[in-house]
């Protein structure tokens, strides 16, 4: 083989790069379809994140979110100045920052799960039930959700 080629590898056909194409397709979708031009993907999983977990830790939103610390610090700082997040200190440890919804962030997220959940109709696409309910399962399994994890999380047993 020249050039260490392998004529069997393609780099199309790897899970990484499908991987990226569907999350590539999904934010595509994402911004096409919220009606909110300023929010994005990431912002409303904070969002989201914050509404499921009440007033909560930059930890806490990190964990839920599988978003990096950094990140979620700028997402932080850019909600709370479009007045959507209030940010204070812990009252019992003031090094800890406590994160939660304003009411005007209460609302846009009321407003903006319905477009969510036409966003994931849209991604699924052409899926039928039984793809979408094994697509799920793959993707939980490969981002190293067990089983058991995974039903925690969905009856909010786990946080």
């Amino acid at each position: 083989m020249p050039n260490g080629e392998d004529p069997h590898y393609h780099f199309s056909e790897q899970v990484g790069h499908l991987l990226r194409r569907a999350y590539q397709r999904h934010m595509a979708i994402f911004q096409q379809q919220i009606p909110d031009s300023q929010l994005t993907a990431a912002q409303f999983v904070v969002l989201c994140a914050v509404r499921d977990n009440g007033s909560c830790s930059l930890s806490t939103i990190v964990g839920a979110s599988a978003i990096d610390q950094a990140t979620v610090r700028g997402i932080v700082e850019r909600l709370k100045a479009r007045k959507l997040l209030s940010v204070s200190h812990d009252p019992l440890d003031r090094r800890k920052v406590l994160v939660a919804l304003t009411p005007e962030g209460q609302e846009l997220v009321v407003r903006m799960v319905p477009f969510a959940e036409q966003i994931t109709e849209a991604t699924f696409g052409s899926l039928n039930p039984a793809e979408r309910v094994a697509l799920l399962f793959l993707l939980r399994k490969i981002g190293g959700f067990d089983e058991a994890a995974s039903v925690a999380l969905e009856e909010g047993g786990s946080r």
